[in-house]
């Protein structure tokens, strides 16, 4: 395992998950401008007013190999990389930010996950290669109030107006009473798309665990799998 090269990590829920990158980005871009306006002035012409600095963006492209490989990976116990692509889009859809860090370096900063793109190229199953584009983010304290009065704090007041209940929307997902496993297929991957859920692979490695044998990871195209 590399050690002199830069670690490359995201951190969730202060720091109760972290994501470390196993192939460290071949490309890495950051851009950052000010907000501008543009005003005509009379007897003037047009006048430009420069606004406050912009938040940071960072985009990040690599892939998530399925296999280790010495060369490239910096660690030899990977995840599936459909269970780490499952994480990031769980983590987008929170609606909170990650913490963006890269070891040997200043940067240790909160961001948003505005986008992840990743896709599988032919003669490369199972590996998926991603685009993931970062935003700094900036924490603001807001006191939030009922009352909707103005607060002598000098904070932001919220009013939070109290929802009516609801019902819970029924499960209306039918899940298949078996699968034929594809090239490139995992059994996270199969458990995502038959439960929704990549976490439930566990279940369907034990009820076929006589056809796969030992190693889960080892599964075949063309098996057929009972789902649970």
């Amino acid at each position: 395992m590399a050690t002199n090269r830069p670690q490359f990590q995201l951190k969730f829920n202060n720091g109760a998950e972290t994501l470390w990158l196993p192939v460290n980005p071949d490309t890495i871009s950051a851009s950052s401008s000010h907000g501008f306006e543009d005003i005509e002035v009379s007897g003037l012409g047009e006048y430009t007013v420069i606004g406050n600095k912009r938040q940071k963006e960072i985009t990040l492209s690599s892939f998530f190999p399925r296999d280790y490989h010495p060369s490239y990976c910096e660690y030899p116990d990977l995840k599936d990389p459909w269970e780490l692509v499952s994480t990031i889009e769980r983590w987008q859809a929170s609606g909170k930010p990650v913490r963006y860090i890269v070891s040997g370096t200043p940067v240790n900063i909160a961001v948003t996950i505005r986008s992840f793109e990743y896709q599988e190229r032919g003669g490369e199953p199972g590996d998926v290669y991603y685009t993931l584009t970062l935003k700094e983010y900036t924490f603001v304290d807001i006191e939030k109030r009922s009352s909707g009065k103005a607060s002598t704090s000098g904070s932001v007041t919220v009013t939070t107006p109290k929802l009516a209940s609801s019902a819970p929307r029924p499960n209306t997902r039918v899940t298949p009473k078996s699968y034929t496993v594809k090239s490139g297929d995992s059994l996270y991957k199969i458990a995502a798309k038959v439960y929704g859920d990549g976490n439930s692979w566990r279940k369907i490695y034990d009820k076929n665990k006589s056809a796969i044998g030992p190693n889960p990871n080892l599964i075949k195209p063309g098996l057929k799998l009972v789902i649970p």
